[in-house]
């Protein structure tokens, strides 16, 4: 699969219309994001998994709407529902861990 990026509606229509969906909550200003955006291309060349980007300065709407407070953010949402946030840098394989624990790829 490749990343997408994604701001207002799109947004929310890939989370509507996909089984499992990590948002990746970031900016282009944020060393931090731009580490973890290293790590999940890496995950996404190796796992089946729809990744979404959402600039936040670009989208305070989606931002405020999900209480992201800190960046970057993993959103990791199942049948359109929320079930595991992480805010912070994290290594690839605590990524991995917590993308399988969630059954978000087989």
């Amino acid at each position: 699969m490749s990343i997408l990026h994604a701001k207002g509606q799109e947004i929310l229509k890939e989370i509507q219309t996909s089984k499992s969906v990590l948002i990746d909550c970031w900016a282009p200003w944020c060393p931090p994001c731009r580490m973890i955006g290293a790590v999940l291309e890496e995950i996404d060349e190796e796992l089946e998994l729809k990744i979404v980007k959402v600039n936040s300065d670009e989208n305070e709407e989606f931002i405020n709407q999900f209480e992201v407070l800190g960046i970057p953010t993993l959103l990791f949402f199942q049948d359109g529902q929320l079930v595991k946030r992480i805010t912070g840098f994290q290594p690839k394989e605590m990524l991995i861990e917590s993308i399988k624990k969630h059954r978000l790829v087989e």
